[in-house]
Formats: structure tokens, sequence, C-alpha cells
């Protein structure tokens, strides 16, 4: 469920994305509200003008958030983005320890916006060499 607020701050999502498109870069914007409901940063897409597959919004705030942000202040946050955060932010998304994520448009809505755009999943091949492996691994978590 979404209040008005969340509304307010997905239009400014939405103008980032605008802003994106407008300096040659794909449509998305995203920024992040502190748990008082301040803007405490805000992005947009920049994979084309930076020359980085990597460059979403989303992704770039979430990772400024946890440079810059104690994991309690991190826990109130709230990421308002123009479109559903993908695999690969949602990862960081949750690695950053954000509390929540506030979208306008679903990747769905998207693909049915930009059919076939899509790329054919990477083959993977594993586990192997697990005795190797865990000898690096084991008790880096203790």
């Amino acid at each position: 469920m979404t209040t008005p607020d969340d509304h307010a701050f997905l239009r400014q999502a939405i103008a980032l994305a605008a802003k994106a498109r407008a300096g040659g870069d794909p449509p998305f914007g995203s920024l992040l509200a502190g748990p008082d409901g301040t803007v405490l940063a805000e992005e947009h897409n920049t994979t084309l003008t930076d020359k980085d597959i990597t460059a979403h919004p989303e992704l770039k705030l979430a990772r400024w958030a946890a440079r810059e942000l104690d994991a309690a202040t991190a826990a109130g946050t709230t990421m308002y983005t123009s479109c559903e955060p993908c695999g690969m932010c949602q990862a960081v998304i949750q690695w950053a320890g954000l509390r929540r994520v506030v979208y306008a448009l679903s990747n769905d809505q998207l693909l049915d916006i930009r059919p076939g755009s899509g790329r054919p999943p990477v083959p993977q091949h594993g586990p192997a060499l697990l005795d190797e492996v865990r000898a690096v691994v084991e008790g880096y978590y203790r």
C-alpha cells in the first residue's frame, strides 16, 4: 500500500528518470528518503554516459547508503524508484540493509513497454571443487 507521501516521492523519482532520458540515458531515477522523510540522496541512470552497465540509480543509492549510513539509519530508509529494481539492484539493496522500496512501474509493465529487450540466460555450472573452496571460505563467517 502506498500513501500520498509515497506518491510525492515517486513523482520526484519519475522526474529523475526524465532527467536521465534527457541526458541520453535510459529513463530510470531513484531517491533515498531517511527515517524522518528527508531526501538523503538521489540518482538517475547513467549506464550509457558512464559506459557502465551497472550504473543503475538503485544500485548507486544502495552503495552510497552502505558507505555513508550507519546500519540503524539504513534500516529506516525508503528507496523510491521509477521502476521496480532489477535482480542485481534488489540484491544490493538487501545487502545495504535498506528497509523498504516503493516503485512506480513494475518489471512486467516495463516489458510490455519494451518487448524483446531481455537477454538470454548465461549457463552456469557447479558446484565443483567443494573441498578446495571450503578450505578457503570455512571459518570466515564465524
